[in-house]
């Protein structure tokens, strides 16, 4: 008994010291100094930044021509232009048959020779006409003398001048078949011209420089303007993208401002300057029109659809990323780093927008450090530890 004494005496005595020792473990050690948070900031800075409407649209001519026959009836002969060709102004694009016209043409030339017959005819009356009437008029004239002398009597008098007045009315028939004979001859060749006009005309022929766009006249078939265009050409080959615009846009763009396009096979985006905006916006799709013709259209076909990116703006501006800047019911604002460290919510203007970069109009300046991603980890007041974007 007094051995199980001692032996539990040692035992205490051994968990005693262990005890103790895990005791003073659990105690809390002496305060070490505070770890600030590592926080990547970017430090603001000039850049030149691109004011830009993105938008999407067909390409289209920007002038489409209608070629129709001036003359109507005639059977197409020839055709002198395909789809696709690039044809100059008064190119013959298509032939048509000249039977009929030539007919006409020798019809009339006959009436032609037969009418100038007649003025030469009746201007032969006319002379005779007036040499009568010369001669009747001097008869006349003697008699008139001879009577106030006594040699004549009345009735030889009143003979010679009712002869002189005859003569004079037909001298006046004679001149009015004179002037219908000269309309005859002034009518035959009106319509002479007109037949060599429709002759000339039988060649259907470019009114303007341009590629064909489309061909609707066929061999054999009748000219008409009452049905399609023989011919659709696209004016001087020019073509232009009809951008959609979203009507919050619309009224940024203005005519002149330059524009890069793509299109699908396309290497490098091409130039294109804003030609017309037009006024009205579609009440379906609440959508605008923009139409930006290209500088190099041999590269691109109508019909196809291309890409629009028109530059409203270029600027050096005082630029941070996108990320930085945070929204709230007073507006934009970016948590700005002192250099103690302190962080501070700052109330900004801002501007273009691009490539992930946003201009600070104001509120910030040059140099200024600012928290990269806005207030995902930090609030204001916070203290932190900036490590710069650029060397994180």
């Amino acid at each position: 008994m007094q051995a199980k004494v001692i032996a539990l005496g040692l035992m205490v005595a051994l968990v005693a010291p262990a005890a103790a020792q895990a005791e003073a473990a659990t105690d809390p050690a002496p305060e070490a100094g505070i770890v600030l948070p590592a926080i990547s900031v970017s430090a603001l800075e000039r850049m030149v930044l691109q004011d830009r409407v993105i938008a999407g649209g067909l390409v289209g001519a920007v002038e489409q021509v209608l070629v129709q026959p001036l003359i109507e009836g005639q059977p197409i002969e020839t055709l002198e232009a395909e789809v696709g060709d690039y044809v100059e102004a008064g190119q013959v694009l298509a032939r048509l048959s000249l039977t009929t016209l030539e007919l006409q043409r020798s019809q009339l030339l006959a009436s032609l020779a037969s009418a100038s017959a007649g003025v030469a005819q009746a201007e032969a009356g006319v002379l005779e006409a007036r040499a009568s009437a010369d001669e009747a008029q001097r008869v006349a004239t003697r008699q008139a003398a001879l009577q106030k002398s006594g040699n004549a009597a009345q009735a030889a008098v009143d003979q010679a001048r009712a002869a002189a007045e005859s003569a004079a009315a037909r001298v006046t028939a004679t001149e009015k078949s004179l002037e219908a004979a000269q309309a005859q001859v002034a009518l035959a060749e009106a319509q002479l011209a007109n037949v060599e006009l429709n002759m000339k005309r039988a060649s259907v022929v470019a009114p303007v420089a341009g590629e064909v766009l489309s061909r609707n006249a066929q061999v054999g078939g009748v000219a008409s303007a009452a049905g399609e265009p023989m011919f659709v050409l696209m004016k001087d080959g020019a073509l232009e993208v009809r951008a959609d615009i979203a009507e919050s846009d619309l009224v940024r763009l203005q005519p002149g401002m330059t524009a890069l396009i793509r299109v699908v096979g396309a290497s490098e985006p091409l130039r294109g300057t804003v030609r017309l905006v037009e006024p009205g916006v579609s009440t379906a799709t609440r959508l605008g029109t923009a139409r930006i013709t290209l500088e190099n259209a041999r590269t691109v076909r109508a019909g196809m659809y291309a890409d629009a990116e028109i530059i409203l703006a270029e600027r050096e501006v005082l630029a941070v990323p996108g990320s930085a800047v945070g929204s709230g019911p007073d507006g934009y604002s970016v948590m700005r780093v002192a250099a103690d460290g302190t962080v501070k919510r700052v109330l900004v203007e801002i501007g273009i927008r691009d490539r992930g970069m946003v201009e600070i109009v104001t509120g910030l300046f040059s140099g200024d450090r600012i928290v990269t991603k806005a207030g995902a980890f930090v609030r204001d007041g916070d203290k932190v530890n900036p490590v710069l974007a650029s060397v994180e």
